[in-house]
């Protein structure tokens, strides 16, 4: 049986000791820091692509944008092809993974134009990168590790982006057997020179490239830190957008200081999820059904509706609301309910919360109490993505 010891034999550890505790079993001994990794050491958020608020499914895409799995943003470019994202549940066997996310090409472009690229991007906030120490002779090298997956075998690209500076490093790598999850590691050199700035905005991103023009192919691929020149960032890229049914497959993406990547860092469902709201939160029927309490300011105007953010969002954020205005449920006194007139509206806008305005299809008595409800198809998205 190992038994904890501290710095002389019999001797309980004191506060002082700690930095240097150690597991005592008969002939071996081992410290704790190399045993046990530090906890959120994973830059990335969402990389076990299991959360997906936005929904699972997003077809006849073109376009940049957030589309299903949290936190990972689209880039369509200006017409490479056209593609369907998903989170899907095809996971490497055996790793620990529910979902991963899936861009299928629905419409190839064989010939991509100049300024055409298909990647799939994290934007990071400046207040989770500063421990990297970039900028100072002490500035951290890093390992990213994921598994990918393919139809289509050869070279793909990865460029770590430091958009504060406007600088970047880059790496390739190669899917060797179609059809099948393999998993990729790679190292990048700290960079010594230009910090990253902290605040809640994007200090920068890592990208995962499935297709590009010569924009972006034409130099030679920046594997050491430079001034960014978008030429030298997918050198030698595949087109998955070649053909129909292509598609480019990844999960368990992983970014952590230090030159060698650790197995991946499973949160909790809960903690992973309220990571994820710090940049978007959608309430719909599913979550929040009743969504609030709120008064009648006349006959018709109801407001009063405070919708509080189940965490502290980056930013103010933006409210969009979408589906059918009567699906926006409001109660009324002493009668039936009835559904919004048009669409509600927002003000008081703050990163913990805001007010929700309504108009009623049906009057009741100004002063009363109301409350709002969410019904089939009615979803706010409450969105301070970076």
């Amino acid at each position: 049986m190992a038994k904890l010891i501290g710095n002389a034999p019999n001797q309980v550890p004191t506060n002082a000791d700690l930095g240097s505790m150690a597991f005592e079993d008969k002939k071996n001994y081992a410290t704790i820091s190399s045993s046990i990794h530090q906890p959120y050491r994973n830059i990335i958020i969402n990389g076990d692509m299991s959360i997906a608020q936005r929904g699972t499914n997003a077809t006849s895409l073109s376009s940049n944008g957030y589309f299903t799995v949290d936190r990972w943003k689209s880039i369509h470019g200006v017409g490479l092809g056209v593609w369907t994202d998903e989170q899907s549940t095809d996971v490497p066997t055996g790793q620990g993974f529910s979902h991963s996310f899936k861009a299928t090409c629905t419409t190839a472009d064989a010939s991509p134009a100049s300024g055409d690229i298909v990647q799939l991007i994290q934007e990071i906030e400046g207040q989770n990168m500063v421990s990297l120490k970039k900028g100072t002779a002490n500035a951290e090298p890093v390992a990213l590790s994921f598994w990918v997956k393919s139809n289509v075998t050869g070279t793909y690209t990865v460029e770590w982006r430091d958009a504060d500076n406007n600088r970047h490093i880059c790496a390739s790598y190669t899917i060797t057997t179609n059809d099948t999850w393999e998993k990729k590691t790679i190292t990048f050199t700290g960079d010594t020179l230009s910090a990253f700035v902290y605040d809640n905005t994007t200090c920068g991103n890592i990208g995962f490239c499935y297709g590009a023009g010569s924009n972006f192919t034409s130099g030679t691929l920046a594997t050491s830190w430079s001034s960014r020149n978008i030429a030298n960032s997918a050198v030698g890229q595949v087109n998955v957008g070649a053909s129909i049914n292509n598609y480019f497959q990844i999960t368990g993406v992983q970014l952590e200081a230090g030159t060698t990547a650790s197995d991946f860092e499973f949160l909790p469902y809960d903690v992973n999820l309220q990571r994820c709201q710090r940049y978007c939160f959608v309430a719909n029927t599913n979550n929040y059904s009743s969504l609030c309490n709120a008064y009648f300011d006349t006959t018709t105007a109801v407001r009063g509706g405070i919708i509080t953010f189940p965490t502290i969002m980056r930013a103010s954020p933006t409210i969009t609301y979408t589906g059918t205005p009567s699906n926006f449920n409001i109660s009324r006194a002493g009668t039936s309910n009835t559904g919004a007139s048009t669409l509600p509206s927002a003000t008081f806008i703050r990163p913990y919360s805001y007010e929700l305005l309504a108009t009623s299809s049906a009057t009741s008595v100004a002063g009363y109490s109301t409350r709002i409800l969410l019904l089939s198809d009615a979803i706010i998205t409450i969105d301070a993505e970076l």
